[in-house]
């Protein structure tokens, strides 16, 4: 072992506040804690997946607007996760299970969240980026495949392994 024990626990330390930090997100995305889930991004970080929004003014927007379309209700599950530190930096992917209503009608999404994350002058891990592809989008009583979306806004956010079909 070349890192020593103050470096091991640091490492350590680091990968729990990215867990929280990721678990944060879909906790406060899921209750509708728009300030909260904005200042979890850089400043000028950004979301991109069924649109795109940078800092956190659009960030509060772009989140509280999702529930004024069709999109009226959803709950994020996550697993899978992966984290690659390098300094100040870290990446990763995470898995999604998206329960969700849709002009009233229960669907289901899966998906994977793509991560660039950094520490700022504060200590703190923030999203510099949070990207979400689906691998599919179907309603409950139509079943679902890869590549299967029946609601069409998704598309625009189809994982490349999984094209519409």
């Amino acid at each position: 072992m070349t890192e020593s024990l103050s470096d091991r626990v640091r490492r350590l330390e680091d990968l729990h506040a990215l867990q929280q930090l990721r678990a944060r997100y879909c906790q406060y995305l899921d209750d509708g804690r728009w300030d909260e889930l904005a200042e979890l991004f850089t400043a000028d970080g950004a979301f991109v997946g069924l649109g795109t929004a940078r800092g956190h003014e659009e960030l509060r927007s772009f989140f509280a607007g999702l529930q004024n379309g069709a999109l009226t209700s959803w709950w994020h599950f996550s697993s899978n996760e992966t984290l690659e530190l390098d300094g100040d930096l870290a990446t990763g992917q995470t898995w999604l299970l998206q329960p969700c209503v849709v002009d009233g009608q229960a669907q289901l999404a899966a998906g994977r969240y793509t991560d660039r994350m950094v520490r700022g002058a504060d200590g703190c891990w923030r999203f510099e980026e949070r990207r979400v592809r689906f691998f599919w989008w179907a309603d409950l009583d139509r079943g679902w495949d890869a590549g299967r979306f029946t609601w069409q806004p998704a598309t625009a956010a189809a994982d490349e392994l999984y094209p519409p079909r």
